[in-house]
């Protein structure tokens, strides 16, 4: 690449940077203001099932993750394949997703302790246009229009989140939330359709088994995000579970800090030289970011809950920053993910849902006499997945 070529490329990768910082930045932040609305506006216990039930939610789209790996490695590998079978392999894995989650509703009445059957349902109503979702910040990730894809998923913040942030200021209930959120999240969907082009489905190729192998692992690590929080809500005394809830806000700030830096990278792992190249900056780039939310936490303690809560966690002792240092082994670990999905080494998905295994097993049966203990048996879980992560990229498998 010559000079007059390279320096625009470094520009443009910088804005491009920038751009998709800002826009999960303003999504998580809408996020963020949600949690700390709900904290204010619902009781603890309330708070608590909210909370849970967003994280269901998260733990729903796993397949929109799945979609969105699988047509960005595509995309990036063929720029100039069709859209038209990604858009009907999203179609289809968003049916099924919805019909599953259907199914599944009343299990997730009784797993939550919840009163009713509508916020189950909601959820439902919410992961059908999500799933659709990721096809279409696949095919914009995938193509290297990052501007564009940084307007969608500002868009989504604004639609899923601000239609739950509606729902729960007219409600004052969690599910006055989820049926925001599912309102929201249809309009973003009709808005990535027109972005992309309107493909139309086209029922052939469908690349079914990738996604569902892609998914797998991507279930594990959306699993291992919110899995203590889940377990939490299960475990721990309804106030003692509220409380969790808001050092989880912590967790996820770091975990969503670095964000961008795998949306940027993961086209560049399609190439194997490349992702040798990049590997290693994306890993240090998102230690660094993570390195100032862990500095806080210890600096700040225990006041940072009243700070995201409300007077009411003023006394509160609950230590804050083993939930800082959950979330920033999570995002080196979705990091090395990434790579190892790209090299198409399966080997990955048994390590993520051994980790979830262990982390299941600590907090039903020992680690869950207290929310320090949970938060605990997260983190550690979580340092020792991305060690072990980063052992298996060093020692890449053999050629078949």
């Amino acid at each position: 690449m010559s000079v007059a070529t390279e320096v625009p490329a470094r520009t443009g990768n910088r804005v491009a940077a920038i751009l998709v910082s800002l826009a999960l930045a303003g999504n998580n932040a809408a996020s963020y203001v949600l949690s700390l609305a709900a904290a204010r506006i619902l009781a603890p216990g309330a708070f608590g099932e909210l909370s849970s039930l967003l994280a269901v939610l998260v733990i729903g789209v796993v397949p929109a993750m799945g979609l969105q790996t699988v047509v960005a490695l595509r995309v990036a590998r063929s720029p100039s394949l069709s859209p038209g079978s990604l858009f009907a392999l999203g179609l289809v894995t968003s049916a099924i997703v919805a019909t599953t989650a259907l199914t599944l509703s009343p299990l997730l009445v009784l797993l939550l302790h919840l009163g009713s059957l509508a916020p189950a349902l909601l959820v439902t109503a919410a992961l059908g246009p999500l799933t659709l979702l990721g096809v279409f910040h696949g095919l914009l990730q995938g193509s290297h229009r990052f501007a564009v894809l940084s307007g969608l998923i500002a868009l989504e913040g604004v639609g899923k989140v601000g239609g739950s942030l509606a729902g729960l200021v007219i409600s004052g209930s969690p599910a006055g939330a989820l049926a925001g959120a599912a309102a929201g999240s249809l309009a973003v969907v009709v808005a990535g359709w027109q972005l992309c082009g309107r493909p139309r489905p086209r029922w052939a190729d469908r690349h079914g088994g990738e996604v569902f192998h892609t998914a797998q692992a991507m279930l594990a690590l959306v699993l291992l995000v919110n899995l203590d929080l889940v377990l939490a809500r299960h475990t721990l005394p309804s106030s003692e579970a509220g409380e969790y809830a808001l050092g989880a806000i912590v967790t996820k700030i770091a975990y969503w800090l670095p964000q961008a830096v795998g949306v940027l990278v993961l086209p560049r792992f399609a190439v194997s030289d490349r992702r040798r190249r990049v590997l290693p900056v994306a890993l240090a780039v998102c230690a660094c970011l993570d390195a100032v939310v862990l500095l806080v936490s210890l600096v700040v303690g225990p006041a940072l809950l009243a700070v995201i809560g409300g007077a009411r966690y003023t006394g509160s002792t609950m230590p804050v920053w083993p939930f800082a240092l959950a979330g920033s082994m999570l995002a080196l670990v979705q990091i090395l993910l990434y790579a190892r999905l790209a090299d198409g080494d399966r080997r990955v998905t048994v390590l993520m849902w051994s980790a979830v295994g262990v982390e299941a097993l600590l907090i039903t049966t020992w680690l869950h006499g207290s929310p320090t203990q949970v938060v605990t048996a997260a983190a550690c879980t979580a340092g020792t997945l991305a060690a072990a992560g980063a052992i298996l990229e060093l020692r890449p498998r053999k050629p078949a």
